[in-house]
């Protein structure tokens, strides 16, 4: 019991010295091309930036982890344990959410471990929502079957009937294309099953290896913020790759820890998202910065998006 207490008291000084350690590195400036941009109407940020000047390859796309997790598990009882975004697919592709991640099982309901919540059909009416409202936003959409759980049957077959005409094919020139050039296409669907074999080249679904990332399980900030930067660091620039890459501005509850509720955990990191992107120019990685996602995704960080985004294309970053 003793040995658990203490085990406890050392993981509860770790955390605030690894918060600490972090504050103190914002004190260096949390400042890079585009930071100080906002956007008048995120529901339409892609279009204000000019379609026909963006291209694919410059994007800096703002995504959310778990994304269909707002109704998860029952309210005040399992939903803390899983929840990791308070807002609707709808709601947050209005506020400028431009990648989303869905984890399904094999009756297409989705999940987040053994928590379920609404079905796939709920994800795609509010993508369809969200797409009939606007003209020139492409998201991304990765569905992938869950850790533990099977492949829901034909499930490719599912996702090319419901979403059709708005799905881009796979294609590797896409990333050399302008929006506009992609348009009026505003889906990439990627598609991660378990078992199930990957879309084909030239299939309007897009396989595994196009959205790559490097997770690892920790609760501890400082190290989550490290461990992104170095695997970032060995990608390379958006200009010369084929694949998006995606880093994950969140740490996780983990089973040593008294603090098992995702939000308390996560706010642990959320604010940091501006002084990571700063910190990619001060150790000369922005060029490789791509997808950017977080828990309970605000208006913030869409905002530290778009605005390298928009440095980009205006040839400033």
């Amino acid at each position: 019991m003793g040995s658990q207490v203490s085990k406890q008291v050392e993981k509860r000084k770790a955390i605030q010295r690894e918060g600490k350690i972090l504050s103190d590195l914002r004190n260096s400036g949390e400042d890079y091309p585009g930071s100080d941009y906002h956007p008048s109407d995120r529901k339409n940020w892609m279009s204000q930036l000019n379609p026909e000047k963006v291209v694919i390859k410059q994007i800096v796309w703002p995504g959310t982890h778990d994304s269909a997790t707002n109704k998860i598990g029952i309210p005040g009882i399992t939903r803390p344990f899983a929840q990791c975004q308070s807002l609707s697919i709808y709601q947050q592709l209005v506020m400028g959410t431009r990648v989303i991640d869905i984890r399904v099982q094999e009756d297409r309901r989705v999940c987040h471990g053994v928590l379920l919540t609404y079905s796939m059909d709920i994800v795609i009416k509010d993508i369809k929502k969200f797409l009939s409202e606007t003209q020139s936003e492409i998201i991304i959409l990765e569905v992938r079957t869950e850790f533990g759980h099977e492949d829901p049957p034909e499930f490719d077959k599912y996702l090319q009937e419901q979403l059709g005409d708005y799905l881009v094919p796979q294609d590797d020139n896409v990333f050399e294309k302008t929006m506009a050039e992609v348009l009026p296409k505003r889906v990439i669907c990627v598609w991660k099953p378990r078992k199930s074999p990957q879309p084909p080249s030239g299939s309007p679904l897009w396989s595994a290896g196009y959205l790559r990332d490097n997770w690892i399980n920790t609760d501890l900030p400082s190290t989550k913020f490290e461990s992104n930067m170095k695997h970032l660091s060995e990608q390379q620039p958006v200009t010369s790759r084929k694949y998006f890459y995606r880093v994950e501005n969140t740490v996780t509850p983990v089973a040593d820890n008294p603090v098992v509720c995702v939000k308390p955990v996560t706010e642990r990191i959320h604010g940091f998202a501006r002084l990571f992107i700063s910190q990619c120019f001060s150790k000369g990685y922005a060029d490789r910065l791509q997808v950017f996602s977080t828990d309970f995704i605000d208006h913030d960080f869409v905002d530290a998006c778009v605005g390298l985004t928009r440095a980009r294309v205006e040839s400033q970053a």
